[in-house]
């Protein structure tokens, strides 16, 4: 059983639903990646998503943009987060994680090269960003061979047909958009987003969490009531790249995370 199945059959056991926190690699600095991580999972964190950061970033608001633009310009590349990772790992991290980045940074890698890498590093599942589910068997039928799960994104616009292909690829879980646009803090939800969480647990064999938009307790409740579990990004993000001592960063990381962990522990089931 992987990371992730073992970490969904855990918090199902306890009654809890999935806390999942984006960080970007390389931000503040490339060295302190592995320290970020580490704040993460002590504040609570269920699955750590690490960002890979790529010149391009379609699907990223402006915060995620200007961290990958950071990055970047520190010197990031990915081989040197994938050893940010492994660093995490060996500092007792155990939480999954998931690497998310455009399919350009493996393509470019090199494919195989690039999942093996991954897993080798530590890491337990990749997100693609730009990687459609109707495109996406050779990208899954890689990851599979290196012992990786595949998490592919849906949209509340996603066709039938892309959320079935998405429930048959997808095997750590499904990673459904809550708005149309970029990430970003939203103050408040759609008011579909019910349906459009319904549809795709409809189809679904692995858990579904929400993204994008979400940054309050609150929101983290409200989520919990329709989905497996939420994805927190750019509110993190923020905490971690502010003008302030690395350690005043990573304290305020912790301690946000651990009021969104609370938030998926008093939130009833549907």
């Amino acid at each position: 059983m992987s990371r992730l199945a073992e970490t969904f059959a855990r918090l199902n056991a306890a009654g809890e639903k999935a806390l999942a926190c984006y960080v970007m690699g390389g931000d503040p600095t490339p060295d302190a990646t592995a320290q970020v991580i580490a704040a993460v999972a002590q504040g609570g964190a269920d699955v750590i998503e690490v960002g890979i950061p790529f010149s391009d970033p379609v699907a990223d608001g402006p915060v995620i943009q200007a961290a990958a633009n950071r990055a970047l310009a520190a010197g990031a590349t990915p081989r040197a987060l994938l050893d940010q990772v492994a660093g995490a790992r060996a500092a007792g991290v155990s939480a999954p994680i998931a690497l998310m980045t455009y399919y350009n940074i493996p393509y470019a890698f090199g494919v195989r090269d690039f999942v093996q890498a991954a897993a080798s590093a530590g890491a337990d599942a990749t997100i693609i960003a730009d990687l459609p589910p109707d495109e996406g068997q050779p990208w899954a039928e890689a990851s599979q061979a290196a012992g990786l799960d595949t998490i592919f994104l849906l949209a509340p616009t996603s066709t039938d047909h892309a959320i079935h292909l998405a429930a048959r690829l997808s095997t750590g879980f499904i990673y459904c958009v809550s708005v149309l646009g970029v990430t970003g803090a939203r103050d408040a939800l759609p008011t579909d987003l019910s349906q459009a969480v319904a549809r795709v647990k409809a189809a679904a064999s692995v858990p579904v969490l929400v993204g994008f938009g979400i940054s309050k307790p609150e929101q983290v409740r409200d989520i919990c009531r329709l989905a497996d579990g939420v994805v927190v990004g750019s509110a993190l993000v923020k905490l971690v790249s502010a003008e302030a001592p690395l350690s005043d960063n990573l304290a305020s990381a912790r301690a946000f995370v651990s009021s969104l962990k609370q938030a998926t522990k008093t939130a009833p089931s549907r």
